[in-house]
Order: C-alpha cells, then sequence, then structure tokens
C-alpha cells in the first residue's frame, strides 16, 4: 500500500475528528450507498432554516473550507441519506429550483404532514395513487419535495 493511501484501519489526520455518527457504515462490494443529494438554492442561510426549523432536518455539517466556499450539510430524521446545499463549488452548480420529487417516506402522512405545517412548511393535500400516498410541497427556491406513504411498509 502507497503512503498516499490508507488502510481499512486507518484513518486519515483530515478526517480523524468526524463524530462517529457521520462516519456511517462500511461499504461493501457490490453496495451502492446513496448518502448526499445537492439541493441548489440561492441563499444557504434562507434554505438552512428551511430544512431545519421546518422540516427538523439535523444540521450535520456547516463550515467554510476556504474563502468563498461554504458546505452545509443536513439529514432528515431517521434517514441515512443527507442533502447539502453549497455555494462555491462549481461542479455542483446546478439551476437553482430544479431538484424535483425528491421523496420522504413517511409512516402516517397525515401525521407527517400536520408536523410540517405546524412547523410553518406549506404543504400541499394528501393524495390517494393507487393505495400509496402522497403530499407535495417546495423549499422556498422551488425545489419540490413529496411526503410518502406506503402501508405496507408500516
Amino acid at each position: 500500500m502507497t503512503d498516499t493511501q490508507p488502510t481499512q484501519t486507518e484513518i486519515p489526520a483530515d478526517i480523524a475528528d468526524i463524530p462517529a455518527n457521520l462516519t456511517g457504515p462500511p461499504v461493501r462490494p457490490g453496495v451502492l450507498l446513496l448518502e448526499l443529494v445537492p439541493v441548489p438554492v440561492t441563499d444557504i442561510d434562507r434554505a438552512k432554516a428551511f430544512y431545519a426549523d421546518r422540516l427538523g432536518f439535523h444540521v450535520d455539517v456547516d463550515v467554510r473550507p476556504s474563502d468563498g466556499v461554504r458546505i452545509v450539510q443536513l439529514t432528515p430524521p431517521g434517514s441515512a441519506c443527507s442533502i447539502t446545499l453549497t455555494e462555491g463549488i462549481p461542479s455542483l452548480d446546478m439551476p437553482v429550483g430544479t431538484l424535483r420529487g425528491l421523496h420522504l417516506v413517511v409512516s402516517d402522512i397525515e401525521e407527517a404532514r400536520e408536523a410540517l405545517l405546524e412547523r410553518g412548511a406549506d404543504v400541499g393535500p394528501v393524495e390517494d395513487l393507487g393505495g400509496v400516498y402522497y403530499a407535495r410541497f417546495a423549499d422556498p427556491d422551488g425545489n419540490t419535495w413529496t411526503l410518502q406513504h406506503m402501508p405496507w411498509r408500516v
């Protein structure tokens, strides 16, 4: 093994301080873990407040690793997948408001919808589409989200 590649038991010094709850499970061959979805926004502070205060996402990371660069990572309660809000990272640039239909799976859609409404989110009515229930909403930049309830998964 070269000096630039750590073994499985070594942790590079620059990530040694990552909290254990953010390191995730080991990745096994053949497994693809979706863990991070970039969300295009115009104002990171406004978006961070929406996702944390209105939706109840946990703020995992809010860093400015260099001039002009900011990374905010938030995770929905109980989810293994997070979202990231960024500025100053051209490879993640996409038109604001173009992310469509991200699904948040819930065990009780009426309860989840009511909780979000109470927190100030503007969630549409529950729709029954063939026994699967949906309620839609958008973030302040127009990225759309869907609460989804599949009764057989409770």
